[in-house]
């Protein structure tokens, strides 16, 4: 474990002397030391956050390494089969090695890792995002750079969940464990969804969406964090502009999951309960 905190403590030493001073990504040891962290995110090895006891802790000398790998990569075509790609970046292989099952057209970038029981539709994930075991990846969802997707996690068709580069010290968009997340739903700009939570069908949440608690008697508002096991669904609310009030989009908390159930089963009652299109 010693040797393994050094190593990573050198990438970081190395990492962050390349970011103060770019003339050094010409140098091979640097470009080793960034093509090196590629490969520990792509197995899983380092994130670019991960959760503690205080909240999630964003590894920002990580995403400094992968925004200098793509400078230092040249333009490349990959062939797999009848198609043709021409890129930067390689994709990601040896799924079956990794217990990952992938339906064609799937595409993971390396750099991206996919744990043990990750099923990918026909889908997109993007370099340096993390996509625990047992994860639905549907028809057309997109993972974007660096996103955190929890274990047991059902990302539904068309679903968007937004990458996170720039800023350094931005959290990523994080989908904590035991999620649901609805058909056309978009969640960017660094949003976290808490644990079992429940978005229904073409909820968009970004860090300045209203998401607001109706299940009370006073409406609560929050931003940025949908709060563990809500049940959510699009909602509106009025806006006064000086060229009159209009119907400004949001999202509203309806409810909870209840923890009596088992998981997989409250998924569907609880949109049942509700009466939520997925």
């Amino acid at each position: 474990m010693g040797s393994t905190s050094n190593n990573f403590e050198a990438l970081k030493n190395t990492i962050t002397q390349a970011w103060d001073n770019r003339d050094l990504l010409k140098e091979a040891e640097t470009q080793h030391a960034i093509r090196a962290l590629i490969e520990h995110l792509d197995k899983g090895r380092l994130r670019v956050a991960e959760p503690t006891s205080d909240g999630w802790q964003v590894n920002d000398w990580v995403k400094k390494g992968v925004v200098m790998y793509f400078p230092i990569q040249k333009m490349k075509t990959m062939e797999v089969g009848i198609f043709e790609y021409h890129d930067k970046i390689p994709l990601k292989k040896d799924y079956e090695a990794q217990g990952v099952r992938v339906v064609p057209h799937a595409i993971a970038r390396h750099g991206a890792y996919l744990e043990k029981g990750v099923i990918m539709m026909p889908s997109y994930v993007n370099i340096g995002a993390w996509v625990g075991g047992g994860t639905m990846v549907d028809t057309w969802a997109t993972v974007g750079s660096c996103a955190q997707i929890g274990r047991n996690v059902h990302l539904s068709g068309g679903v968007g969940i937004g990458g996170v580069l720039e800023p350094l010290q931005a959290t990523p968009t994080i989908i904590e464990d035991n999620c649901f997340i609805g058909s056309r739903c978009i969640v960017v700009e660094g949003v976290q969804v808490g644990k079992e939570a429940v978005l229904g069908a073409n909820v968009v949440l970004t860090k300045s969406t209203r998401i607001i608690d109706v299940s009370g008697a006073e409406p609560i508002t929050h931003r940025g964090m949908v709060p563990p096991r809500s049940v959510v669904i699009p909602g509106s609310y009025t806006k006064e502009f000086p060229a009159g009030n209009y119907q400004v989009s949001c999202a509203l908390i309806i409810g909870k999951r209840k923890e009596s159930t088992d998981k997989k089963v409250s998924l569907n009652e609880a949109l049942r309960e509700y009466d939520v299109a997925v």
